[in-house]
């Protein structure tokens, strides 16, 4: 049986008329100006506004990246979530938000690589473009990395999530903070040890959050790839994309032969971090997702190496 054809025989109002019916109105009298120059700028309002503001700008701003990496990909452009802000004085009514998007459009313009030198000069140029004492630009996205299997030699692509964030003040100069969020594997040792066979091993969550030295290079070291091992190198077994029989067999024994609680962990991939001589502070952060309780276990530190570097006080 054929099917008919539905053919509109409901007359509407034109296009116009309907607008109409919704609410629209036609353009009444325009008396104030159109040309920039002769627009009240109320943000540049100079007055006592009872405060100084900590933080003024822009947050969930997301735009295209480029990063480099010295695991493969070599070279990947993903999605940035930016965060972007000065502080504000009290004789200062406030900011001129459009001139944090128009710097990232400039930026982007000139292929925006997302490394430190780049936003140690963005930091530096939003002060001047904003004339601020300091500005601030933060940075969430996904690094993508290649992971093989430890017998097949199958790769596929893990990911962690990275956060980088440059501080500039024209005294104080540069802070550069950073962090790595890991995914890895952990087996129990209480499970381990009391049970005839087996032990209990859920996914685990390391977050490293560091200080960079000012004079970090780089372009010598890959801050993301030395976070990265700390994490995974000392957690009970890494995770991976791809895993054939002769992969499960050695990443299940391995997770038994190096058991971890979440306190382990922690101490152990902190250990890592004091050694690293271009990390200044640190607070890594774990959580175990258990996988025969309804909880999750976590464990934290926190520690600044630059108080190890302080006179011993006499006494």
């Amino acid at each position: 049986m054929d099917k008919a054809k539905t053919i509109a025989t409901k007359q509407l109002p034109d296009k116009a008329e309907r607008q109409k019916l919704f609410g629209s109105v036609e353009p009444g009298p325009r008396t104030k100006p159109s040309e920039k120059s002769k627009m009240a700028d109320l943000q540049n309002t100079k007055k006592d506004f009872l405060f100084d503001l900590d933080a003024v700008g822009i947050a969930n701003v997301k735009h295209p990246i480029s990063i480099a990496s010295n695991l493969e990909p070599k070279t990947q452009t993903t999605i940035g979530t930016f965060e972007f802000s000065s502080s504000i004085e009290k004789s200062s009514k406030g900011t001129n938000m459009s001139r944090f998007t128009e710097q990232l459009q400039a930026f982007h313009q000139k292929g925006f690589v997302i490394d430190l030198k780049t936003l140690k000069t963005f930091a530096k140029d939003l002060v001047e473009r904003l004339d601020q004492k300091d500005a601030e630009i933060t940075v969430r996205f996904p690094w993508f990395y290649e992971r093989r299997g430890p017998q097949s030699d199958l790769s596929g692509m893990n990911h962690a999530d990275i956060m980088i964030r440059v501080n500039y003040d024209t005294t104080a100069g540069y802070t550069m903070e950073a962090s790595l969020t890991s995914l890895i594997t952990t087996l129990c040792p209480c499970s381990k040890e009391i049970s005839e066979y087996s032990a209990h091993n859920q996914r685990g969550e390391v977050t490293m959050t560091v200080g960079l030295a000012e004079d970090f290079d780089e372009e010598a070291t890959d801050w993301k790839e030395w976070l990265l091992e700390a994490a995974e190198s000392n957690a009970s077994a890494r995770l991976h994309p791809v895993l054939k029989r002769p992969d499960e067999k050695m990443v299940t024994e391995q997770a038994y032969e190096n058991p971890r609680f979440v306190e382990d962990l922690a101490r152990l991939v902190a250990a890592d971090l004091y050694e690293m001589a271009f990390v200044t502070r640190f607070q890594v952060q774990c959580r175990n997702e258990e996988s025969i309780h309804m909880h999750d276990a976590i464990a934290s530190i926190t520690y600044d190496k630059r108080q190890d570097e302080s006179p011993q006080e006499e006494g």
